[in-house]
């Protein structure tokens, strides 16, 4: 079994990261016992980790029980007007701090990119990896924080924008238009880029959940 500070780390971690992938999914019950048993630790770290998700709004009291939060239509528009103008700022620093090694490797994440175009959980994933090495590349620690609880209010989204192969390819072109900005050193050109990437995406969930679709 896991203690102490690591396992308070290791427990949040993991449940964030099962609710991140859909394992556990809004609605659902987080129960102590259950979640001891899935992780193999002991109940204290679980417990700890459970307050903090709560602290944190990612899980909400129904009764005696925490569930998994989920956003109405307002919590949703308002973190994607959060997220726009953060990531925005992300991409316009990225243009003027971003080393030569950063830029390549955000390159490299478009191109692997292109060979998961059929794989949609997979690209969801990659994604992820995308936003965040952008975020990193602005070298500014304070956004880069902001950003990641931003990030993490987008896990209790049930669905994904990148359900549809039109939406996928679109997505990624706008990643290389992004990068492309970058590489040129151009913020304001970086910034509107991402700004239109989050708006698209945006608008996809929209239309999506205005016709009644589920995309996974």
């Amino acid at each position: 079994m896991t203690n102490g500070k690591t396992g308070q780390r290791d427990a949040y971690g993991l449940i964030l990261d099962a609710i991140d992938t859909g394992i556990y999914r809004p609605g659902d019950r987080l129960v102590e016992t259950e979640l001891a048993l899935r992780f193999d630790m002991s109940r204290t770290p679980i417990r700890e980790a459970l307050q903090r998700l709560e602290t944190q709004s990612l899980l909400t009291r129904d009764g005696r029980s925490l569930i998994v939060a989920s956003l109405d239509h307002n919590q949703l528009a308002e973190l994607y007007v959060v997220r726009t103008e953060l990531e925005a700022l992300a991409a316009a620093l990225a243009a003027r701090h971003a080393t030569a090694e950063e830029i390549r490797v955000l390159d490299r994440l478009v191109e692997e990119d292109r060979a998961r175009i059929d794989d949609p959980a997979a690209l969801v994933r990659t994604n992820r990896r995308f936003h965040k090495q952008l975020h990193l590349a602005s070298h500014n620690r304070f956004l880069v924080r902001q950003l990641d609880l931003v990030h993490r209010s987008m896990a209790l989204l049930a669905t994904t924008s990148l359900a549809g192969r039109e939406r996928r390819e679109d997505a990624l072109a706008e990643h290389a238009r992004v990068v492309s900005a970058i590489r040129a050193g151009d913020g304001e050109a970086a910034g509107r880029a991402i700004r239109e990437h989050i708006s698209n995406a945006f608008e996809t969930r929209l239309r999506h959940d205005a016709d009644g679709h589920s995309p996974a």
